[in-house]
């Protein structure tokens, strides 16, 4: 009987059958994509504690001359 490792045993339980690699890729994908929102997002109001959107002047617009 070989003990193996963590990764072996990981490796064992998610190469089972396909049904489970996929879920467990699919799950994967969609956790790392919610963790790079959250990331971006938090990065994003750090960097502009002050500026909100109201104070975003309007891009393409002209001022009527006079």
């Amino acid at each position: 009987m070989s003990s193996g490792g963590l990764f072996e045993g990981l490796y064992r339980v998610i190469m089972r059958c396909d049904s489970v690699y996929v879920t467990f890729v699919i799950t994967g994908a969609f956790l790392g994509e919610q963790a790079v929102d959250y990331g971006v997002h938090k990065l994003w109001e750090y960097n502009n504690v002050e500026e909100r959107y109201e104070d975003i002047p309007v891009l393409g617009t002209r001022q009527s001359e006079k």
